[in-house]
């Protein structure tokens, strides 16, 4: 394992920090006018899922994390556990519902996400940046009702809730940006 500085900090990175594998979350490089570099971290523990804030000093040095990101395709959840399977290899990963959290909304059987390791231990699930998805409740809408800005709420097959144009109704597919849960378009 490399030995890094505090100028090797950067959003992504997989550290040790006080003997915690650790991921970088935001990292900050402060130059006061008096006084020493330091740099301002945010970082996450991976074992508890704990985020830190933390300002480290010039002769700060950090252990480097082997950090691994996985394609795997979601194949279904029993409630408490949600399975992934390895397109290459055919091996299936059980993933506990908790560490999913929110994300678990995004989920569609068969779709690719990413499961992301720091030495070996899962720390996190991304499900696909966007997916594809069936309205099945909301209002009706109505023809040439276009209005800009305006929306409503619309429940998809996943059970998520999102925002869409008042013109669309039950049964049209659409496309959502996870990382907002923002509506793109019809699809």
């Amino acid at each position: 394992m490399a030995s890094l500085g505090i100028t090797d900090l950067k959003v992504g990175l997989g550290v040790n920090i006080k003997g915690k594998d650790c991921v970088i979350l935001e990292a900050q490089h402060v130059k006061p006018g008096k006084g020493n570099t330091y740099v301002r971290t945010k970082y996450r523990d991976i074992r508890t899922g704990r985020v830190n804030e933390e300002n480290f000093q010039q002769s700060a040095k950090f252990e480097s994390v082997n950090m691994k990101t996985r394609e795997m395709q979601y194949l279904y959840n029993d409630g408490d556990i949600y399975y992934f399977m390895d397109n290459e290899t055919y091996e299936q990963v059980e993933v506990q519902a908790d560490m999913i959290g929110d994300s678990a909304k995004w989920f569609k059987e068969n779709d690719t996400c990413l499961l992301q390791y720091a030495n070996d231990v899962l720390y996190a699930v991304q499900p696909p940046m966007f997916i594809e998805a069936e309205i099945t409740e909301t209002e009706p809408g109505f023809k040439g009702d276009t209005v800009q800005g305006g929306g409503k709420p619309a429940t998809i097959e996943t059970g998520a809730v999102v925002q869409v144009p008042m013109y669309l109704n039950v049964g049209e597919r659409i496309k959502i940006d996870t990382r907002d849960g923002k509506f793109v378009g019809r699809v």
